[in-house]
């Protein structure tokens, strides 16, 4: 947006070196300060509840005629965007990297019961149509269908799913070093990442293959930590878990990995999501297995780096086997060409131009149907 020459103002949570954040991006921040908000802050579910509203009360506060267009980034801010659209009569284009109330499928009943959850996800998905939005950015094409489904125009939707920097994760070299087998995951570790699934298949390869390595790469948050303890009750289960790395710095702990893994539990949330994780391990050329999620099984359905199990653990881990029994040469050759095809279609930047290209149609009153 600012390469284009537009003006942005960012509303959220604050972040830490706030100035040089506005000088090397050239947008101005405007935190908000009432309490601390992010992924990891107390009692931040019921933090989200009421943020909105306050949320609102402060892009409000910058008055009318300040903004040729409102961009809401998520669910939460998507409620505020709808109340300011009304207020200010301002464009409003929302964003939706997920469908955040879904992954709640996978919860305890006890924590939040199921019908519950069901209402939140009509809630969600309804608040373009509630709110008349101009337009949608979809994390994927199965949100954009669940989007128009629920009656929101479908030209009205641009599904730009969930890109990488292709520069921070480049194809490695070739397959790691000899020596034990690693298999690795990284992520923000929440509780629908570690299930069933990814304990059924990590006891699974343990048994089959001891000595094989489980390498966790993020911040050891209670949903991993959780699952390590559990873990640690298998025989001869080996892990590492040196907690939160920089972005830039997960692709070195993925070149010296053998396989990537994505063992979501089944929801609407992670049907619904375009994980990063996969673009991120295929790019590197790393063999993957993932469980059958709508959104990237479409995508990657014919890639030769990615095989597919069901919702089960113990199909999850023969295809973890699968691929830790494969001789290199049976797939390092096809490695380049699909980490081209994604560093082609899924890196930042021509997603990026693709979102900006349509808030740009929005505000100009020439918006045609988006490309798939």
């Amino acid at each position: 947006m600012v390469r284009r020459g537009h003006a942005v103002r960012v509303f959220g949570p604050q972040i830490p070196d706030a100035e040089a954040v506005e000088r090397k991006f050239g947008v101005k921040l405007q935190p908000f300060e009432k309490w601390e908000m992010g992924r990891y802050a107390k009692l931040r579910n019921l933090k989200y509840v009421v943020y909105p509203f306050f949320l609102e009360r402060l892009v409000a506060a910058a008055g009318a005629g300040q903004f040729d267009l409102i961009f809401s980034q998520h669910a939460i801010s998507a409620v505020a965007a709808g109340q300011l659209k009304k207020r200010l009569g301002v464009p409003v284009l929302m964003n939706f990297p997920d469908l955040l109330t879904g992954f709640m499928e996978t919860w305890p009943a006890y924590v939040v019961p199921p019908p519950v959850v069901q209402a939140l996800m009509r809630y969600e998905i309804s608040l373009p149509v509630r709110h008349a939005a101009d337009g949608v950015c979809a994390i994927s094409d199965e949100f954009a269908a669940r989007l128009a489904a629920r009656g929101y125009p479908r030209d009205k939707i641009c599904p730009i799913y969930y890109g990488y920097d292709a520069q921070t994760f480049p194809l490695r070299a070739g397959p790691p070093a000899a020596g034990p087998a690693v298999v690795v995951m990284h992520g923000s570790f929440d509780a629908h990442h570690l299930g069933a699934i990814a304990f059924d298949a990590v006891k699974l390869v343990t048994a089959k293959r001891p000595g094989t390595i489980f390498r966790f790469v993020g911040r050891r948050t209670p949903g991993l930590e959780k699952f390590l303890r559990r873990a640690q009750a298998i025989p001869d289960f080996r892990f590492e878990a040196a907690g939160f790395t920089p972005y830039a710095e997960v692709s070195k702990q993925l070149a010296s990995a053998t396989v990537g893994i994505v063992p979501y539990e089944e929801s609407a949330g992670t049907h619904c999501a375009f994980v990063a994780k996969i673009v991120e391990y295929v790019a590197t050329g790393l063999p993957t297995v993932c469980t059958p999620l709508k959104s990237v099984q479409g995508y990657f359905k014919d890639d030769p780096l990615v095989k597919f199990s069901s919702f089960d653990g113990v199909d999850f881990g023969q295809k973890l086997l699968a691929w830790l029994d494969a001789p290199v040469a049976s797939w390092l050759p096809r490695a380049e060409a699909s980490s081209a095809r994604v560093r082609a279609e899924l890196d930042w930047r021509p997603l990026c131009r693709k979102a900006v290209d349509f808030a740009e149609q929005i505000v100009s009153g020439t918006r045609s149907q988006p490309k798939s």
